[in-house]
């Protein structure tokens, strides 16, 4: 299992607990796994856990992964300019 890092890091910002910086499908899947909104847990979610996922098992890119995961961060609200 690669650890499938993207070639830019994403940001994302929770209300919560501010700030995160994510650099790999490894990261992405723990974030999508642990400190996702409820509310936002459809289709792009479910879309960028299997593209996370697969990244990880080499079936698909860390590109594709990644532009999976910015899709539901922004459906869910939480892609952040930058992390402050």
């Amino acid at each position: 299992m690669a650890n499938a890092a993207f070639t830019k890091p994403v940001n994302l910002y929770f209300r919560a607990t501010g700030g995160r910086m994510v650099a790999s499908a490894w990261e992405a899947k723990e974030v999508l796994l642990e400190n996702w909104p409820g509310w936002a847990r459809g289709r792009t979610y479910r879309s960028a856990r299997r593209a996370c996922r697969d990244a990880l098992d080499g079936l698909r890119t860390p590109h594709e992964a990644r532009r999976a995961f910015v899709a539901a961060a922004r459906r869910a609200g939480i892609l952040a300019a930058r992390v402050t």
